[in-house]
């Protein structure tokens, strides 16, 4: 299953800092959402997210940061555009659509979190992947190799 960004966003900021893009390298882990996190962590991490105090929910990466940063998060998760996306919730307090962006977003994740989960516990599955991959990867190099040696005099 691949999660398909239909918005126009072309970085995610992180949300303690929206002003930097969010990075898995960042110190803080608040900072990122991770496709493993639980629903539970997801939801704590944006209702920490960063904003200010104008409770309305409006599009304004100038001078509000930090709620456009989750409106954008919304609108390439949904395809709607940030316009949209206010005129959807509307009348909304912040900490109210930080909420609902928490459960969009773990409705997003819950198939690809559920898979790699499910990955990590079959190591078996995934150990014969590699080894039969690995296999192949040799019968190849081998031959190159063979042809390689008679190109170079070596045979």
């Amino acid at each position: 299953m691949i999660l398909c960004f239909t918005g126009e966003v072309k970085k995610v900021k992180s949300l303690r800092d929206p002003t930097s893009k969010m990075s898995k390298s960042d110190a803080n882990p608040l900072s990122r959402i991770e496709l493993t996190d639980t629903p539970e962590d997801v939801q704590k991490k944006l209702r920490k997210a960063v904003t200010d105090f104008t409770s309305a929910v409006t599009f304004d990466p100038e001078t509000r940061p930090g709620v456009s940063n989750m409106i954008n998060i919304h609108s390439a998760l949904t395809g709607l555009s940030p316009l949209q996306v206010c005129e959807q919730t509307k009348g909304l307090e912040t900490a109210q659509y930080k909420n609902i962006l928490a459960d969009l977003v773990n409705e997003k994740l819950a198939p690809i979190r559920d898979e790699i989960l499910r990955l990590q516990a079959e190591k078996g599955y995934i150990e014969g992947i590699l080894h039969t991959g690995a296999k192949k990867a040799r019968t190849i190099a081998e031959k190159n190799y063979d042809k390689i040696k008679e190109i170079v005099g070596f045979s």
